[in-house]
Order: structure tokens, then C-alpha cells, then sequence
């Protein structure tokens, strides 16, 4: 029974495309931008595919006020068209196709029309043009001297519930726009990238007699089983240098959080509470958070990575879970109504263990997931809402939340 409740735990924390924007907090004062498209090459599909991917990544940025209007203009144009005369940036770009149906891209910079920043792109084919747009973004916003957004580069990881007891993996941006299935027949659950250059990721196979850690390489697409437990087996977080693996497992029937050397092969446990302990993640000072309900109800605590006393980390909230940490700040998901008719709603919000301050990071329908970039600049999660995936981000710096829809299925979990 406490296997079976301790599964339903950990599935309500885990349970292209125009971004749908909800602006916290708008602000005026930003210095403004608009596009002109160059393209020589591709059809007008494409072009404009490629037009609103780079709307959405300039607005991610949240550094511009972006102009929505789209503009065409030879490349080599000595002025910007005149609707764009006013604008304070203007960013020009040419799409063409190269030797083996690459696709490269020429951009420059405009300010009160002369060029301040120029880049060329050559990706392999077209199908993965979005993260030429985010490269662009990226660059834009080294230029203008603010924090890096590295993490828009990289891959989001996710399974995809696509009918009863049958998932998929799919690897895609953080925008959904470009999605690539790497895992699909049976029940595979719970992806985690397992290093920083996300070349390789776990997953749980619910398809044999006992859960099982999966290990994929990216580029073969290689499987080998890591682990199997009785009751539970999943991978919660990965140290830095992917020598060090949480695990949730239940050898004894309880669910407790482990510790995995990858390089050994050693498991260790941590917590030792005869209840629910799931969900480890690393934070600073060599210590975990985790999911326990030893207050009766869901919540967030905290120990030394190698166990002992517990600490109480959380003390707004009934149904705290899903939680992510960043250095001194945790991210979690909070009950925040408990209707027994209709659904309830789960927030995000952001504490310090540095401080008592709480700050809530979303409205409405069911937030969670969230994962931290890692420089704690932005916060990806997955939102639910009116049957309807979506995959967030949250601008921490800058307040702003931004949500990009899925387009059918539901999301399961999620990495970043």
C-alpha cells in the first residue's frame, strides 16, 4: 500500500509554437527591436515558422520591447524599411540553403542603421532551425552585456503520456517547436539528463517485472539497465559531475531516498523514515531536499547527503512536493486550494534557506516540475491546464512568466 501511495506521489509531482505570454510585470522602458526577414531560399511556410520562433526567443530574453510586425528587406540595404526607422535595434537576417540541404543563416544588428553585432549559423538541416533562433537570441543578449541565457541552448528531456501504460521520450528545445522521440513502446517514466553536456540520460522502464533504471547514449542511442528495486526506482537528480546519482527506491517496501555512485556501482541510503521519502535533489553544503510525508502530509526537508538529523525546510503550504534546488534557493510545487469537486490548483513558489521570504511564482491550473537553469536565472516547469500541457518559463530576474504549449499529450516529467 505505501508503494502504491508513494507512486501516486510522485506522478502528482509530475502530474511549435507561438509562446503564450503571461507578463507579470510589464515594462515599458526597454529599449525597442524589430525584424526584417532577407531570406533567399525556403517558402513562406518556413520563413514564417522561422520569424516567430525568433519573436518568441527575443521576448524570452525580456530585455527588449519586440516588435511583432513581419518585414522583408534586401540584405545588403543601406536603411531599414521605413515602418522601422523608429525602433531603436533592428535585426536583419538571411536564411539560405547551403551544400547537403544545410541551412545557414546570416544576422547583423542594426542601430540607427549601422551594423553593432554580426554572426553567421550553419546547422545540418532545417528540422532543427530553432536553435539557430536561439543562438541568435543568445548572442543579441551577450551583446547588450546581461546575464547569460545559456540555458536556452540546451535540451529539454520529457516523456509524454500517449495512452494508458505507454509513454514517450522525446528530446526537444524549450519551446516545443522542434521534438525528436528517442524512446517509444512500453512505459518508460521519469527522464533525468545524466551530465551537463546532456549526451546521456536515465529513465525508469516500468516494463519488467521490477522498475529499472535505464542509461541511454544520445548519439548511439545504446540502452543498458543501471538498477532494479522492488516497488520504486526512480532518478531524482545527478551531482555536477555526474558521479553521484538520488535515487527514490523501496527494497523494504518503504520508500527512501539512496545515494548511487555511478563509478563504483555502491547505493547508500539517506533517509530512513518508516513513511514516504522521495524525491532527492542536491542543494549547497553538501546536503539534499526531499519530499517526506512525516508531517501527515507532502513537504519539503533537508539533510546532510550522507543522512542523519532532518530539518524542516518548508513552512508555507498543506501539499508541498516537486521541489528543485539552486545553490541557497528551492523551487516547489504547493496546494493552494483542496476542492473535492472540481480541480485543485498547484503553484510554484521560491524560498531562500537564507531567509523566511516566499515569493509565489504562478496562478492557476497545476504547476510543477520545475528545474532551475544552472545559474538560477530561469525556472522551466510543466503546466497544466484546462487538459492542456505546457511547458513554462520563468524569468527570474526579470519577472516574467512565458508558456509554450504542447500540442497533444500530456507531459508526465520532465528534465532541463
Amino acid at each position: 500500500m505505501k508503494i502504491f501511495f508513494s507512486i501516486l506521489l510522485l506522478f502528482s509531482l509530475s502530474f511549435a509554437s507561438d509562446a503564450t505570454i503571461e507578463v507579470i510585470k510589464k515594462v515599458d522602458s526597454l529599449p525597442s527591436i524589430a525584424v526584417e526577414d532577407a531570406s533567399v531560399s525556403y517558402d513562406q511556410s518556413f520563413k514564417m515558422k522561422f520569424f516567430k520562433t525568433l519573436i518568441a526567443d527575443l521576448n524570452v530574453l525580456s530585455i527588449l520591447n519586440v516588435d511583432r510586425y513581419y518585414r522583408t528587406n534586401n540584405f545588403d540595404a543601406s536603411n531599414v524599411v521605413v515602418e522601422n526607422k523608429d525602433f531603436n535595434y533592428v535585426l536583419r537576417y538571411k536564411l539560405f540553403q547551403g551544400d547537403n540541404n544545410s541551412l545557414n543563416v546570416q544576422m547583423i544588428l542594426l542601430k540607427n542603421n549601422q551594423q553593432v553585432l554580426g554572426k553567421n549559423y550553419k546547422v545540418s538541416n532545417d528540422k532543427i532551425h530553432v536553435f539557430v533562433s536561439h543562438a541568435m537570441a543568445y548572442d543579441i543578449n551577450e551583446y547588450m552585456g546581461e546575464s547569460s541565457v545559456a540555458w536556452m541552448k540546451k535540451k529539454v528531456i520529457f516523456a509524454k503520456n500517449i495512452a494508458p501504460k505507454r509513454t514517450e521520450i522525446i528530446i526537444s528545445d524549450y519551446t516545443l517547436a522542434y521534438t525528436h522521440v528517442i524512446v517509444s513502446g512500453g512505459f518508460n517514466i521519469f527522464p533525468k539528463w545524466a551530465n551537463q553536456e546532456q549526451s546521456a540520460f536515465y529513465y525508469t522502464s516500468l516494463d519488467n517485472k521490477k522498475p529499472t533504471l535505464m542509461y541511454v547514449d544520445v548519439k548511439t542511442g545504446n540502452k543498458k539497465s543501471i538498477l532494479s528495486s522492488d516497488g520504486m526506482m526512480v532518478c531524482s537528480d545527478v551531482s555536477d559531475d555526474a558521479k553521484t546519482l538520488l535515487l527514490t527506491m523501496a527494497p523494504d517496501g518503504q520508500p527512501d531516498v539512496f545515494s548511487y555512485n555511478v563509478g563504483t556501482k555502491r547505493q547508500k541510503r539517506i533517509t530512513t523514515f518508516k513513511g514516504i521519502d522521495v524525491n532527492g535533489q542536491f542543494i549547497e553544503n553538501n546536503k539534499i531536499a526531499f519530499v517526506s510525508e512525516r508531517m501527515g502530509y507532502p513537504n519539503i526537508f533537508t539533510t546532510d547527503v550522507n543522512g542523519g538529523s532532518v530539518e524542516q525546510l518548508v513552512y508555507y503550504g498543506n501539499s508541498n512536493s516537486s521541489c528543485s534546488a539552486n545553490g541557497e534557493y528551492i523551487v516547489y510545487k504547493a496546494r493552494e486550494s483542496s476542492s473535492a469537486y472540481s480541480a485543485n490548483t498547484f503553484n510554484l513558489h521560491l524560498i531562500s534557506t537564507k531567509s523566511d521570504s516566499i515569493r509565489r511564482l504562478t496562478a492557476g491550473g497545476v504547476n510543477e516540475f520545475p528545474r532551475f537553469s544552472k545559474d538560477g536565472d530561469a525556472i522551466i516547469y510543466i503546466k497544466n491546464y484546462q487538459a492542456q500541457s505546457s511547458i513554462g518559463i520563468i524569468r527570474l530576474n526579470h519577472n516574467r512568466n512565458f508558456l509554450f504549449p504542447l500540442s497533444s499529450g500530456r507531459i508526465q516529467s520532465m528534465d532541463w
